[in-house]
């Protein structure tokens, strides 16, 4: 068993890393003001792959493996909580079910153009009715028409839909089918077709240059071949984009949990107190010796996760607990950051404040963890 990084990931890494310390880390506060990402620093992206982490070379993609993958998405999650989410949506969530389930005109009709560092993409799963029961929660239909599907509903807290080309969007195509859960297809929606309206982004805690907005579908028309992979298997594609999600958003947790970590490393080694450096007292001690054990084992079994998924194992249940463990370590290391920090770790003017707000959101998206729970219950048990 061999826990190292290659050297191509340790290259990687080190690529990464010196990019979005000079790219996104500068202006990561700027991001959250300003409630937009830093595009110019996206339109870099691609000379590392970060618009296309695992799309195949032909389409402008890098094609990288999944541990390489979470490390990218780290380390943009530890420079910039927003754009690490954009990116890991984007990757995941719009590149991912193209890649597995599109045919080769739909994977050369849209993969460029979402590699080239210009657009980020969205999967529209969540509805006002639907987060965590898709199966039973989505009501948008999408009827046949002869050569076309018509589709009405309504969608939200959908990720980079302000700045997309598509929209993969969850629909149900057979409402009578006996397996609910067999009713459901996902369909490519240009943003720009007639019917669909993309509303506003949603005020947000944190995470803020990341938009998430609500849909509007009506009688919005596509062709019938804009359906992705076969018509029924939309729960099946959902599902197993969101156990791949699951990875990236550790990713994201680690990141963020590493930021914080650092933050309070700087800031316990240049204050003094009662005649002694912060981190010299032996109750900071405690607390930083903690957070840096679980953050460093969150690290691990975000990569075990991820290796699971390169060597094609049932990676269900750890990517479930790598995303659990990740999330809420980042919970507990942004909180004790700001502790550490004292009366400044609540002011804006010092970077865990905002990496507090940004981190809320992981327990929540790409499985709340209370589901998260249930799941890995369930598979512990055999189910």
């Amino acid at each position: 068993m061999d826990f190292e990084l290659n050297e191509e990931q340790r290259m990687y890494r080190a690529a990464v890393r010196d990019f979005v310390d000079n790219e996104l880390g500068p202006y990561a506060a700027e991001v959250d003001e300003t409630k937009d990402l830093r595009w110019e620093a996206i339109a870099k992206m691609p000379t590392l792959g970060l618009t296309g982490l695992q799309v195949p070379e032909e389409y402008g993609g890098a094609n990288l493996d999944s541990v390489s993958a979470a490390i990218a998405i780290e380390e943009v999650s530890r420079a910039c909580g927003s754009t690490g989410l954009a990116l890991a949506a984007h990757n995941g969530l719009c590149c991912g079910p193209l890649v597995n389930w599109g045919t080769d005109t739909q994977k050369e009709a849209y993969l460029p153009t979402l590699t080239s560092g210009d657009v980020l993409g969205s999967l529209a799963l969540t509805e006002p009715n639907a987060g965590s029961d898709l199966v039973n929660g989505v009501r948008t239909r999408a009827v046949r028409d002869d050569d076309c599907w018509v589709i009405n509903g309504e969608k939200t807290w959908i990720t980079n839909a302000t700045s997309t080309p598509i929209v993969i969007t969850l629909a149900r195509t057979d409402p009578d089918a006996e397996k609910r859960s067999r009713g459901l297809s996902m369909i490519i929606v240009e943003t720009d077709t007639p019917g669909l309206t993309v509303e506003p982004p949603i005020p947000k805690m944190g995470v803020r240059g990341s938009h998430s907005c609500p849909l509007s579908y009506v009688d919005v028309k596509v062709p019938v071949d804009n359906l992705l992979g076969e018509e029924g298997r939309g729960i099946y594609q959902a599902l197993t984009t969101l156990d791949a999600g699951r990875i990236s958003i550790a990713a994201c947790c680690v990141g963020l949990a590493q930021a914080a970590l650092d933050a309070t490393v700087r800031y316990i080694d240049e204050r003094q107190t009662f005649g002694k450096k912060l981190w010299e007292h032996q109750a900071v001690q405690m607390r930083l010796a903690d957070m840096a054990t679980q953050v460093e084992a969150s690290r691990v079994m975000l990569y075990y996760a991820a290796w699971q998924k390169d060597t094609g194992k049932d990676y269900n249940k750890i990517a479930g607990m790598a995303k659990l463990l990740a999330s809420e370590v980042s919970e507990k290391a942004a909180y004790d950051a700001i502790q550490l920090h004292g009366g400044y770790g609540y002011s804006a003017e010092f970077p865990v404040e905002r990496i507090y707000r940004d981190q809320r959101l992981m327990t929540i998206g790409e499985g709340a963890n209370d589901i998260l729970r249930m799941v890995i219950a369930r598979r512990v048990m055999g189910h």
